[in-house]
């Protein structure tokens, strides 16, 4: 992708293209757009005081692995052919037609940060949660409140990904065993006092068909003082079942790993909290008394011989205080942007954004998530970006021209309005900020939540204050 050509352009100057989001989608497109052969200025907007999205915000923070994949990206970044320009809200600090002054074309790159809805009876009581909440909770997101209400001795997840397994792996792990990692302050006192013992993880279906990562399932059986549980009922196997594990090492690993536990004898499950996982268990209603949260009811399913289930009308009620559903995440509409309601993206054909017409939006892009839903691994976004741009270099020749393209032009006419971008020298600060919050205790750092701290360091104010967690 990096020798991607283009028609010449007669506007006898660098293309200019602005990222709205720049968490991995964004980066990767500025990243392949940069390396293309044409000219081109490419500012990467980003709402919050800090870049790289999910991978910041959307990681457990117990998974240093995954969140390496920063390392590449501030890589991009540093090299200073792309401008950082965080601490700028789409649809409130400026719009589309604000962008078009300034951007010959504009990319979004904004995720999905919502959880999708999981229509059952009683998923609006008290106790009941989406998992993308939880996880921007823990994970130190800005937007969130500091506190969450960790008041369930039994909890139940529904969902058969690895979102689900992250909420259960957090909610069931010891606090203190997540202090060596980056986890903010507030986050850990509220885990510390959790009464949790039980954590069940409900999926529809079979073992065969859960979205578990073998890497992330094999993690909970080494999670200190916590057993992991599976029930020989719950397995079953039909013809569909087999010819995925015939057919895909990663589910043949799943089944492997959880067919092992089925072999654990009683004596050797001592754990003090445990995770159990329930296969072929439908949700069906949450149940309340007085607003709240007091059980699950759950329908057994059935495999039909193709990997899908029907119901057997065989229903179990759980005693549970408190539901997370992750059922997957969904998109967000944007301020004179369309809108798929039912898919939750940004309507589009190849990249290119579509209006209730299907006619393209000259100049408008996306990538990532709202471009095609929350699917795929993070890594996954990179190819999903080269089509994005192959189709914007198509268009480079024939795209309008903005009336004012200086790259100051946009700055001065944010700061106008009172909107004070973080570029990427004010990023380098409160990194450094939240490493030598870190450096006592021996940790890598220790995320800042509060966005008025996070400016703050930014911006080289914020006053010194004790490191840790406690």
């Amino acid at each position: 992708m990096s020798h991607l050509t283009t028609p010449a352009r007669t506007h006898g100057r660098a293309l200019r293209v602005a990222v709205v989001g720049a968490g991995p989608a964004g980066i990767y497109a500025a990243d392949i757009l940069s390396k293309t052969d044409l000219d081109v200025s490419i500012d990467l907007f980003e709402r919050l005081p800090a870049p790289f999205g999910l991978v910041r915000y959307g990681v457990a923070p117990d998974h240093p692995r995954i969140k390496q994949i920063i390392v590449a990206l501030h890589k991009v970044l540093e090299r200073g052919d792309i401008r950082l320009l965080a601490n700028v809200d789409y649809g409130t600090d400026l719009k589309l037609d604000d962008l078009r002054q300034f951007y010959d074309a504009v990319i979004f790159s904004t995720g999905s940060i919502r959880d999708a809805a999981l229509p059952i009876p009683g998923i609006e009581l008290d106790g009941s949660y989406g998992a993308a909440d939880f996880v921007s909770w823990y994970d130190g997101h800005p937007d969130v409140p500091r506190t969450w209400p960790l008041e369930a001795q039994h909890v139940a997840v529904l969902g058969a990904g690895n979102v689900a397994l992250d909420v259960a792996r957090i909610l069931a792990k010891h606090a203190d065993d997540l202090l060596p990692t980056e986890v903010p302050a507030n986050v850990y006192e509220i885990l510390k006092a959790s009464p949790v013992t039980d954590v069940h993880v409900f999926a529809r279906r079979g073992p065969a068909q859960v979205k578990f990562s073998p890497l992330e399932l094999r993690e909970l059986g080494h999670v200190p003082d916590v057993d992991v549980i599976v029930y020989p009922a719950d397995f079953e196997f039909d013809e569909g079942s087999m010819a995925a594990i015939h057919s895909s090492n990663q589910t043949k690993q799943v089944v492997k790993t959880l067919t092992d536990w089925t072999l654990k004898e009683p004596e050797e499950l001592t754990a003090s909290r445990r995770i159990h996982l329930h296969f072929l268990h439908k949700p069906v209603e949450v149940l309340g008394e007085d607003g709240k949260v007091v059980g699950l009811r759950t329908e057994r399913t059935a495999l039909n011989g193709d990997g899908n289930v029907t119901g057997t009308g065989q229903t179990h009620d759980w005693p549970v205080e408190a539901v997370y559903r992750a059922v997957g995440y969904f998109g967000s509409p944007l301020v004179d942007i369309p809108f798929d309601d039912v898919a939750g993206v940004i309507p589009n054909r190849e990249g290119r954004v579509v209006d209730v017409d299907g006619e393209h939006i000259p100049g408008v892009y996306a990538t990532g998530w709202i471009k095609r839903g929350p699917v795929g691994l993070i890594g996954h976004t990179k190819s999903d970006a080269s089509g994005t741009i192959a189709r914007l270099l198509e268009d480079a020749s024939g795209l309008e021209q903005a009336a004012s393209p200086e790259p100051d032009a946009v700055t001065e006419w944010l700061v106008e309005r009172g909107v004070e971008p973080v570029e990427w020298s004010g990023w380098l600060l409160l990194d450094a900020y939240e490493r030598a919050l870190g450096a006592p205790q021996g940790r890598e750092r220790v995320k800042v939540v509060p966005r008025h701290e996070m400016l703050a360091a930014a911006r080289g104010t914020a006053p010194r204050r004790e490191a840790g967690a406690r």
